[in-house]
């Protein structure tokens, strides 16, 4: 194995690492799949790193560590090493993927502590093999025996680090080693009357519990402790390496702002969509892991067959445009991809030029891609939060609402993370969006007061700030000096029938588009407010809810009532801030309604007041997100207009017409030359005033408008 022994890890290696292959290794793969077949397809389609199962669950290579079962289909051979061999000699970058949240029986008898225990302390079975056992994630199956396996790998075998899934848990553990280690973190007892067990999942009836809230702190420290383990064990034999652990249901487990010191590159495991997702969860959730990944790369690992929920059909292929789109959303959105594929017989080999398609038009982009950042002004707080804490009969879906609206309006946004709200992760941006981001601590609502005390802009809704970080209500909104309100009484909602009047004699911009009607729907529930200082031109107003039948009685009793339901102002320091006691975000997410999109995105653009830095007209859906790269500016246009935009699967695709760009140039910019990515062409344009003026004759479904910059 000359290519392995010679290998030599650069430095910040991720860096470089573009396009992903995931090869699942399974059970049965040795002596039945062709590994030279791979490998000419990796280089087929521009490959330059691999992910490569190697151990943990089976060893697919001649393991000397006890307990560390090996494939018994591969007799004398080393099917991993002779992957890792041939990548090498591509010059890929190799990673071992370890599986360690199950093991076998044996392993259960010879080591009980290794194994995850219910609340009655019985040994817990695989959900899918029930003769398998769940490991405990955060005792000595893990710290021990599993760093011990990456160890080996490293040693043995030189790969550039490891990857995981599964890594923070399968199961809510009461083992003996959890239990002592919960003990000593806050002297009491792992909660259970407050959790369902339903594996791979658990179900948390109350989140308020501070007995939850404890073991969800304690879970992050161990999950970090977890990482600090292994990382500094694969660096100690290879200081250039580094673990890269999946983000799946981890995200909901990690503190998600420690990362920023501990990850190298971090790739979300998002592996396909099913039933009534978006086909843009891709964009969103590259947005969410860049809002804390402070530059360094994000990717999205994706199955190349169907992530059904709960069928999984992982070794068939899903259609050409279903796989495209979900890639490319995510490409848009900054991230790298990484294929994944379980099992090496290629029975189902439809996906393998749909995937060879796909990266080669990404290796021909590839100058393009690599983006130094986002020239976004407008972002939208990321809030672990609000999701883990905040449990009010008026919660939901109000990110995605907001989300839904800001990219309709084709307004390119980003992400910010609740636990980076200081220096240039905020001040980079004009306006900071807050869709109901109910739960915010102290200190995070001094960061936002500054942000605004500098110049900067908010748009709040609903019962943003009136929980703290643990979920406890507060009696006046964190944020109250910035709104310039606080809340007269409880919370009001369903209300059914219910409207905002349009004050069209106030003449404010906010009321753009509604000229021909004087009012249109309300959200679901309001927070009662009063005003602590003046707002005279206050274009929404409430109209309450009324009998929708009978048809006589569908008239409203209270037209005009005066009661404020839009605060805006102007800031001294230049900046404007929106608050809106309904939930109209989560409302237009439920309903669709296109008002309140058109309400939002009116509230958003006037707390910018400023011209957004690309502008792009024409028909359809549009993802629109714009980069800067070291000599060159980008914009992606990913078309997800569609009947399946809202449902899985795309069938194909539906190409829209001409698109207009208008792109801010940076101040002194000569344009070298304009190209149009997808269609592989140069194209004409002009200048005025700043600003680049480009026509785009059609999109199928992703096109990219790369302006070459003159250099000095």
């Amino acid at each position: 194995m000359s290519a392995t022994k010679n290998w030599k890890t650069p430095k910040n290696w991720p860096e470089n690492a573009m396009r992903w292959a995931h090869f699942s290794m399974t059970h049965d793969d040795p002596g039945q799949y062709d590994p030279q077949q791979w490998l000419d397809f990796f280089e087929r389609a521009h490959v330059d790193a691999a992910s490569l199962n190697g151990g943990g669950l089976t060893a697919f290579y001649p393991t000397k560590i006890p307990h560390h079962r090996i494939n018994d289909k591969m007799g004398n051979g080393d099917p991993f090493g002779e992957m890792v061999e041939g990548c090498r000699k591509l010059g890929l970058f190799v990673t071992a993927r370890v599986e360690h949240h199950v093991t076998h029986p044996e392993v259960a008898v010879a080591h009980p502590e290794w194994i995850a225990r219910d609340a009655q302390g019985e040994m817990i079975g695989h959900w899918e093999k029930p003769d398998l056992f769940i490991t405990c994630a955060y005792g000595p199956y893990n710290f021990g025996f599993m760093t011990e396996v990456q160890c080996e790998i490293m040693r043995e075998y030189g790969v550039d680090g490891s990857n995981h899934n599964r890594w923070g848990g399968s199961a809510m553990c009461y083992c003996e080693s959890c239990r002592a280690s919960f003990a000593d973190f806050c002297g009491g007892e792992l909660p259970t009357d407050i959790i369902e067990p339903d594996l791979p999942t658990y179900r948390v009836v109350d989140s308020h519990s501070p007995q939850w809230r404890r073991y969800v702190e304690w879970r992050a420290a161990k999950i970090f402790e977890l990482w600090d383990t292994w990382d500094a064990a694969v660096r100690a034999i290879n200081p250039n390496a580094c673990i890269m652990p999946g983000m799946g249901a981890e995200s909901q487990h990690v503190a998600q702002g420690g990362l920023i010191e501990r990850a190298y590159s971090l790739f979300n495991d998002h592996q396909g969509r099913s039933g009534a997702q978006a086909v843009y969860l891709t964009g969103k959730r590259g947005k969410e892991v860049r809002s804390f990944l402070g530059g360094k790369p994000g990717g999205l690992t994706f199955n190349v067959g169907y992530s059904s929920v709960p069928n999984h059909w992982k070794d068939a292929t899903k259609s050409e445009a279903e796989l495209r789109i979900w890639a490319l959303d995510g490409v848009a959105n900054g991230l790298r991809l990484k294929f994944n594929k379980f099992s090496g017989r290629l029975d189902d080999r439809r996906w393998m030029p749909m995937i060879e398609r796909l990266y080669t038009d990404l290796w021909r982009m590839e100058p393009y891609l690599r983006n130094q950042k986002s020239l976004a002004r407008v972002a939208m707080l990321y809030s672990q939060q609000t999701m883990r804490y905040y449990r009010s009969q008026g919660g939901g879906d109000a990110s995605m609402g907001m989300y839904h609206a800001l990219l309709e309006a084709r307004i390119p946004f980003e992400m910010v993370h609740e636990d980076l709200l200081q220096g240039e992760a905020i001040d980079r941006y004009k306006v900071l969006i807050l869709p109901n981001i109910a739960c915010l601590s102290d200190e995070q609502c001094a960061n936002l007061k500054s942000f605004v005390e500098r110049g900067g802009s908010i748009v709040a809704t609903h019962e943003t700030s009136l929980y703290d970080e643990a979920g406890e209500k507060r009696d006046n909104f964190g944020l109250s000096d910035v709104f310039g309100v606080h809340p007269s009484g409880p919370l009001e909602g369903p209300m059914i029938n219910s409207y905002l009047r349009l004050q069209h004699e106030t003449g404010h911009p906010l009321l753009n588009g509604f000229e021909d009607t004087d009012r249109i729907i309300n959200g679901s529930f309001r927070v009662p407010v009063e005003a602590d200082i003046s707002f005279p031109d206050s274009p929404l107003t409430l109209i309450p809810s009324y009998p929708y039948t009978p048809i006589e009685e569908v008239y409203p009793r209270a037209d005009h009532t005066g009661i404020c339901e839009l605060f805006a102002r102007e800031t001294a320091s230049g900046g404007r801030v929106v608050y809106v006691p309904a939930d109209i975000d989560r409302t237009f997410w439920s309903v669709m309604a296109p008002d309140h999109g058109e309400l939002l995105k009116n509230l958003v653009l006037w707390a910018a007041n400023e011209e957004q830095p690309v502008a792009v007209t024409g028909q359809g859906v549009m993802d629109v997100t714009v980069w800067q790269q070291p000599t060159s500016l980008t914009v992606h246009l990913v078309n997800l207009t569609n009947p399946m935009l809202m449902k899985a699967y795309f069938r194909e695709f539906y190409p829209v017409g001409e698109q207009q760009v208008r792109l801010r140039l940076p101040d002194g910019a000569q344009v070298k030359r304009v190209q149009l990515l997808a269609i592989q062409q140069e194209v004409g344009y002009h200048e005025a005033d700043g600003w680049l003026h480009v026509r785009v004759p059609s999109v199928v479904d992703h096109e990219v408008v790369a302006v070459d910059l003159e250099t000095a």
